[in-house]
């Protein structure tokens, strides 16, 4: 794990370095971008959405057993916004487009395609990770906010629907309890989770060896190094923030 982390700080400073040198293209990030975010979109928001009605089932009858239904929207808006959202968002676009990564990227060492790219003189870590974390750090907060609106949403309708609670009362209690500062977090762990989404699993295709059974194990410690990172960046930036 140690090592592996090494791998990625040197990547991620070779990437920058290649950003700031100006050899990256905007075509490759936005194909980078569709691929990444946009192809993952609608499995985002289903978790989402599906997450919230989950929530609001269970803590619906709860609160209004205790009197307290008004607080069902406030309350199932913070969860999404600070945790389930961004963290949910993540491990989605890190299960279909982070193993995606991994395996073209493999898939191009095993077969020499890397190799050939550095007799031209063009740094591989640069030319296949920039466009990719570039395009992750920018669209993966894209997501998290259409999920977060999406899952309040969810939660909206089915706290209707079970309890009967009025949408103009869900909707005051989210304002209410809404926060500037949580939306900037969220959105600040979308942009971590992405470079990470991005990083680890292009460094795990980078590193592989061997051949085509190689590529699928690969692709594999790739959605679980991804999922790893993740959960310690997001208690990192939990305890900065909200400890």
């Amino acid at each position: 794990m140690i090592t592996f982390f090494g791998k990625c700080v040197e990547n991620l400073y070779k990437s920058v370095f290649y950003l700031v040198s100006g050899r990256s293209r905007f075509c490759h990030v936005l194909s980078q971008a569709a691929s990444i975010s946009y192809d993952s979109l609608v499995i985002s928001l289903v978790i989402a959405f599906v997450s919230a009605a989950v929530i609001a089932i269970q803590v619906s009858k709860q609160f209004l057993m205790s009197g307290a239904e008004a607080y069902v929207g406030g309350s199932i808006a913070v969860v999404m916004i600070r945790e389930i959202a961004p963290g949910f968002v993540a491990l989605a676009i890190g299960a279909r487009a982070g193993t995606a990564i991994s395996a073209e990227i493999a898939n191009m060492q095993v077969t020499s395609q890397v190799d050939a790219i550095k007799t031209l003189k063009v740094d591989p870590v640069g030319y296949f990770f920039t466009p990719r974390i570039i395009a992750a750090a920018i669209t993966v907060p894209m997501v998290v906010m259409i999920a977060e609106l999406i899952g309040i949403t969810g939660g909206l309708l089915v706290s209707h629907a079970t309890i009967g609670l009025h949408p103009a009362r869900y909707i005051n209690s989210v304002w209410l309890w809404l926060n500037a500062r949580d939306i900037y977090i969220s959105l600040f762990k979308g942009f971590v989770f992405g470079i990470l989404i991005a990083l680890v699993c292009a460094t795990q295709g980078y590193e592989t060896r061997g051949g085509a059974k190689d590529v699928g194990e690969s692709t594999t410690k790739a959605a679980v190094l991804s999922t790893v990172y993740m959960l310690f960046a997001d208690f990192i930036i939990n305890l900065i923030f909200y400890l």
